[in-house]
């Protein structure tokens, strides 16, 4: 049988205490889940019971993310669910060095930093590496954190231009069809490109930034023939790619620049999802050093909770479960 055991744990405040348990308690039914013990809060003060390991364990974690609602992070759910992971690996683990790796953009809006373990991986790939993919269902910040890398980079120099470019109309890209001039015709598809970059920057900003040529939003097809040096490009919604998209793609990649690609594999609206050019560029670049493929899961989404239900129930539709 294993030895029973109880701590309290005094947090700073009682708004300290709300953000260490999250909404309507569900960083501590996480915490009560991944350990097997039990939590009670009385005001700011937490009782951790049940077997000697789980509670230590759950003490330590406490104790991290203490610290880390004191920091300004607000831990999530997915949150917690990986920091017990890495602390059952290695319960020395620091987490603030984990989730605080801040992106500092000074000239926008605000600090961006990780809000869990894949998205620190992804950085530190994107920071390691030229060419990175990122793969992994809506809401997991995959083109978020490309772009504010992508800022950042041109904020300090480290670039002088910045390419954002998604394949438009499905994957086939028939401009022709839609009314309007080009601008008209391929705005719609590039819209989610540019609410990430308002997010991030003034509008006066990115104005002065594109007149200049610095920032660049385009389809896809725009970039057939070019050689783009010192560039951080990232291409969105990379599994609506064509074999020969992609190969495209990947060898406009000139010196001193850095790609990233970013795309949800589940949604894939080729006629042929085996034509996918981003499934086939995953298998058979993986293990080239200057490539690396960082796969994000339902676990890691960061929007809305009621994202990844979402996510849970239509993968029990298609294996024929609901």
């Amino acid at each position: 049988m294993m030895e029973q055991s109880e701590e309290k744990i005094l947090l700073e405040s009682n708004e300290v205490a709300q953000g260490v348990i999250g909404e309507h308690g569900a960083n501590l039914k996480a915490i009560e889940d991944g350990l097997k013990i039990e939590c009670h809060l009385f005001g700011n003060e937490l009782t951790l019971s049940g077997d000697q390991i789980g509670v230590e364990l759950a003490k330590k974690l406490i104790n991290q993310l203490e610290k880390l609602v004191k920091e300004g992070m607000q831990p999530y759910e997915a949150d917690v669910k990986q920091a017990i992971r890495i602390l059952k690996e290695d319960p020395k683990r620091n987490l603030k060095k984990v989730f605080l790796d801040s992106l500092s953009i000074k000239s926008g809006r605000r600090t961006i930093y990780p809000k869990n373990l894949s998205q620190k991986l992804y950085i530190d790939a994107i920071r390691q590496n030229d060419i990175v993919f990122g793969i992994g269902p809506a809401g997991t910040g995959k083109t978020y954190l490309a772009m504010a890398m992508a800022i950042s980079a041109i904020l300090k120099g480290e670039v002088q231009r910045i390419i954002l470019t998604r394949p438009a109309v499905e994957a086939g890209e028939r401009l022709g069809f839609l009314p309007g001039d080009l601008a008209e015709k391929v705005n719609p598809y590039l819209r989610p490109l540019y609410d990430a970059l308002y997010d991030m920057l003034p509008f006066d900003k990115i104005t002065r930034l594109t007149e200049h040529g610095a920032i660049e939003v385009a389809p896809l097809a725009f970039m057939r023939g070019r050689t783009l040096n010192e560039a951080f490009i990232i291409l969105d919604e990379a599994q609506n790619t064509t074999s020969e998209q992609m190969k495209m793609f990947l060898t406009r990649l000139g010196y001193s620049s850095k790609a990233v690609i970013t795309g949800d594999v589940t949604q894939i609206d080729l006629p042929h999802k085996e034509q996918s050019g981003l499934l086939q560029a995953m298998r058979i670049l993986d293990g080239i050093d200057g490539i690396q493929i960082i796969n994000f899961s339902k676990f890691d989404v960061v929007r809305h909770k009621l994202v990844m239900e979402i996510i849970r129930a239509y993968e029990r539709l298609e294996k024929g479960d609901g």
